[in-house]
């Protein structure tokens, strides 16, 4: 009799949600290539049979978005394109309870903190002296670089601490050896992620200590872009300033979701602040490191959101003239403090004033594109589409933020590298460039 063989695993691993999920993904996929398992993220064929989907649960979007991935995978199961499927992060580690018996075909369901089980499910061992070593899935330049884990705020709408638990920092040690062998690889710019930047070193060090990784971090050879993503302004520590004032390396740019403009709705969003502390602290941050760009996200629509609260909201946005700002709806959580109160806000509303918002900021980005025109500006080549080399200067993240595109046909750039660019014309959210 012929002997039955045993296909080997070749795992797909699917990622939706943050830059959080996209770090998880990267460190999974590394222990088991150094297990010796076949991995592919977001593989384009059908030479994969276990698929491994890690999840995002953070609002209503996010999670259909998962659920509907999770579905498609249960579908290709039963069409015998995949053997298992397993489900890993945000939704998982939240709602697994509720969703495994409307989706049988899922094999196994991990949450965030999880990775040791899923392992061992897919008969790999954790390998200890890995820690930190990941398969990049962003372009080889630039790499998403996770500083802490988990959330201890009590922000009324935010589920986060439900999903990935209090906050956690990695020791100091460990990231700048992280950021030592990312140079090594080529990777050129980290941008730091955590739920809260600000909290990092207070469980290790008794103390907000941001300041002093920042100084080390830009000591790392090789690393030439430092960006800040995630910070909470309520206790910001202003020793960060000036550091990235003094050391040309840490990018001019500081992404601080603010989510209201408004004091009776800051505090019903149980965000420690007020407007005008908020106005004080932008001002404080502008005034010590001239020229950075601050980067902000809003929510509209919150419980008890009047007209007079959102008038107030587009005021304080005209004052502020925010370099850059994102709006989402506001999205009713379960086990969350704001889901006792009423959702009380029409989902035509809370569209219509997500919309005025970035109305009103596309003016403001515009005006303040404008200013550009003329100027040399030093950009990072990420890669090339349409006839155009796609850039960003240290005022723009990727996926979120202003994309610099200089025509092709004005001169041979390297991805990967920095080049020096003149601004030619300036659109909302984009700037036209040539190389100088």
């Amino acid at each position: 009799m012929k002997a039955r063989t045993r296909k080997p695993t070749k795992v797909n691993v699917v990622t939706l949600g943050c830059s959080k999920n996209t770090v998880d993904s990267e460190v999974l996929m590394a222990q088991l290539r150094a297990n010796g398992i076949a991995v592919e993220h977001e593989a384009r064929h059908d030479g994969h049979n276990v698929v491994v989907i890690n999840t995002c649960g953070f609002i209503d979007n996010a999670k259909q978005e998962s659920i509907d991935t999770i579905l498609g995978w249960a579908a290709a199961k039963d069409r015998g394109e995949v053997e298992k499927v397993y489900v890993t992060g945000c939704l998982s580690q939240r709602y697994a309870p509720e969703l495994k018996d409307g989706i049988p075909q899922v094999d196994a369901w991990f949450g965030t903190r999880d990775l040791p089980r899923l392992l061992k499910t897919l008969k790999a061992d954790y390998k200890h002296e890995l820690v930190g070593e990941r398969l990049l899935t962003t372009p080889a330049h630039f790499a998403y670089f996770k500083v802490s884990e988990g959330c201890d705020r009590k922000c009324s709408f935010c589920a986060i601490p439900l999903m990935r638990g209090g906050h956690v920092s990695v020791p100091m040690e460990q990231l700048v050896a992280q950021a030592g062998r990312l140079a090594a690889q080529g990777v050129k710019e980290l941008m730091l992620i955590a739920q809260d930047l600000t909290y990092y070193g207070l469980d290790l060090y008794g103390k907000r200590n941001l300041h002093e990784l920042l100084a080390r971090l830009s000591d790392v050879a090789g690393i030439e872009w430092i960006r800040l993503h995630y910070a909470f302004p309520s206790g910001f520590p202003m020793e960060v300033l000036d550091v990235m004032r003094e050391r040309s390396n840490l990018c001019k740019y500081l992404d601080m979701p603010l989510q209201h403009g408004s004091t009776n709705m800051l505090k019903r969003m149980r965000r420690g602040i007020t407007q005008e502390r908020t106005e004080a602290l932008v001002a404080a941050i502008r005034d010590k490191v001239p020229g950075i760009a601050i980067r902000t996200t809003l929510i509209a629509g919150f419980p008890g959101e009047t007209e007079a609260d959102h008038a107030d909201n587009l005021r304080w946005i005209e004052r502020m003239r925010f370099d850059r700002l994102g709006c989402f709806t506001y999205s009713h959580e379960e086990q969350t403090h704001a889901f006792t109160m009423a959702d009380d806000v029409p989902a035509e509303v809370k569209e219509q004033r997500a919309q005025d918002v970035m109305d009103l900021q596309a003016g403001i980005s515009l005006e303040l594109n404008e200013a550009k025109v003329g100027r040399v500006f030093r950009v990072l080549v990420d890669k090339a589409e349409g006839g155009h080399y796609i850039a960003r200067t240290e005022h723009d993240s990727p996926e979120v933020d202003n994309e610099v595109l200089i025509p092709t046909a004005s001169g041979h750039l390297r991805l990967g590298d920095f080049a020096e660019v003149r601004i030619t014309r300036a659109r909302e959210h984009h700037l036209e460039a040539v190389p100088v």
